[in-house]
């Protein structure tokens, strides 16, 4: 009756915990409607786009969110005392797992189809529909023309993660046919694991440039432009109404010397032309700072000035636990792992940081480790946002697409959303950067024999104490996450993953020091600009 009765309360809080994560799902796709909305074009919005920008973000945040729900699991099968429960045995315990990778399968499944296959086929058929000569018949061929790159490259990654020997025959003697035999053998054994591990660690990689690239910089600019806010907009339409009288006394001097009916030269002419530009872009300009000025939206932010230097301050002190449990969790990577081979994989925690300590204290009250894996996941998409609308969206030198909210063209959301994916991809292997024992093992413990000496009888006896369970606990005793398979499948991504931490660090610290030393935005920054996806109609009040 006790076991049944244990049984029924752990299968109770097991449904609560889905519930819960079943509510995270809802609350995933309400934000990704409100925030691909928030940025889209009003103008230029598609539905097509917009469904699969929607649909991507989400299938990538969803990911992410079960990466706590597999750290419960297996967390929640042992007790503290490092014993496993009673109803968990190993068929159960099996189930569970099992349960887990094939969620992973399937959402990992479902970003293999969109990043190599559904956003580019939906970007390259709205490229084609700027061409109004084009029918929609030829679109679509010339759409899935391209997209038959990325389907190959997809299909190159599956292959070679599928053939990659993990393992290497016994035999070293064996014939070119029995060592195909056996990567055969591997790769029905792994039943695809690790074709699909290769796949996603290779995006996970990409993910891991645009973090050093978009992430890093915007952990610090994010905070400090919340801290210096923008420029006062009356100040700045009073400097361009002075730059106003300006350009238009030089066009008046340029034309005056062609009254007499004489051309002018080709200088002048280009000199004309290039100030007559100059000028509607600052008339430009006057109109969206009169707006701005008189907007009720404008008055509202002054009235949350304090509100927002209190999140600036906030945020920058996240920014600096990060780094600092980044760091030392590198510099423990660095002193104390196995080495590059091993793809710097550490047996136990030498140095520790704040949050590997603070998360598994967190974890013995569901769900708040889970909340706050939720609180850094959003914190790395707002400081990816941050960093992308500051850097926008490019290609080696040239400049793609800029990230303006409500003016961001269908072509720049699919390719934000593509960013965003693979940065939220990512941010499963930072977290383990900054708790590698959480993400590896949760709160799981398990027992070992201690030898106790009693000085009265001057004899010896074995007491079985639990430890926490790490890279050296035997593998029947500590089950290991699902995602720490997927991330470390191969040595050689965990080993770039490192190298890959040291350059966030270093980006981060550079794109601090630029963010001091740049002065306070324009409250309309981007207008003054040859800015493809600014409208000449009136200015949106949340673009302040």
């Amino acid at each position: 009756m006790a076991a049944a009765a244990a049984a029924g309360a752990a299968s109770a809080e097991l449904v609560i915990g889905w519930c819960i994560f079943g509510l995270l799902l809802l609350a995933i796709l309400a934000f990704c409607w409100i925030y691909v909305r928030k940025y889209q074009s009003q103008r230029e919005s598609e539905v097509v786009s917009t469904i699969t920008a929607i649909f991507s973000l989400a299938i990538a945040l969803i990911t992410s969110a079960l990466l706590p729900v597999d750290i419960f699991l297996v967390s929640y099968m042992k007790n503290q005392n490092g014993t496993f429960k009673d109803w968990a045995n190993a068929n159960v315990s099996r189930q569970i797992e099992d349960t887990v990778l094939y969620g992973y399968y399937t959402l990992y499944s479902v970003i293999l189809f969109c990043v190599f296959f559904w956003i580019p086929f939906v970007y390259f058929y709205y490229e084609e529909k700027d061409d109004d000569d084009t029918g929609k018949c030829t679109q679509i061929k010339t759409a899935l023309k391209y997209t038959l790159g990325f389907v190959m490259i997809c299909a190159l990654l599956l292959l070679v993660g599928a053939f990659v020997p993990l393992n290497v025959p016994n035999n070293k003697n064996s014939t070119e046919w029995e060592k195909v035999k056996f990567l055969f053998q591997e790769l029905g054994s792994s039943h695809g694991l690790a074709a699909l591990s290769f796949s996603i660690s290779s995006l996970t990689l990409i993910g891991m440039l645009a973090a050093i690239t978009y992430t890093a910089y915007g952990m610090s600019a994010l905070p400090l432009n919340l801290i210096k806010g923008t420029r006062s907009a009356a100040y700045e339409r009073l400097e361009n109404t002075e730059d106003i009288e300006e350009v238009e006394q030089h066009i008046q001097t340029i034309k005056s010397k062609s009254k007499d009916g004489r051309p002018l030269p080709i200088r002048d002419r280009r000199a004309l032309k290039q100030f007559e530009e100059r000028l509607r872009t600052l008339r430009k300009r006057e109109r969206h700072l009169e707006f701005i000025e008189n907007s009720w939206w404008t008055k509202f932010c002054g009235a949350l000035r304090p509100l927002k230097i209190i999140w600036g301050v906030f945020f920058i002190l996240v920014a600096l636990l990060f780094v600092v449990s980044l760091f030392l969790s590198n510099l423990d990577k660095a002193l104390h792992s196995a080495g590059i081979d091993s793809g710097f994989i550490i047996f136990g925690a030498n140095l520790s940081n704040p949050l590997n300590m603070l998360l598994p204290l967190l974890q013995t009250v569901f769900p708040l480790d889970y909340i706050l894996i939720t609180i850094i996941i959003m914190y790395f998409i707002f400081t990816s946002m941050a960093g992308i609308r500051n850097i926008g969206i490019w290609f080696f030198w040239i400049r793609l697409y800029k990230i303006r909210r409500g003016r961001t063209r269908p072509q720049a959301l699919l390719f934000l959303c593509m960013i965003l994916l693979l940065i939220v991809l990512h941010t499963s292997y930072m977290i383990y950067s900054l708790a590698p024992q959480y993400v590896m093992y949760g709160s799981q413990n398990y027992l070992i024999e201690s030898n106790i000496t009693y000085d009265d009888h001057k004899g010896n006896s074995t007491l079985s104490v639990p430890k926490r369970c790490d890279a050296d606990a035997p593998e029947d005793q500590c089950t290991v996450t699902r995602t720490y398979l997927f991330l470390h499948k191969f040595w050689f991504f965990s080993a770039a993953y490192y190298f890959g931490n040291w350059a966030f660090l270093g980006v981060f610290v550079i794109g601090l020091i630029v963010s001091c030393c740049k002065g306070k935005k324009s409250v309309i920054e981007g207008v003054d600009e040859d800015d493809s996806d600014l409208s000449d109609d009136e200015p949106s009040i949340y673009s302040v």
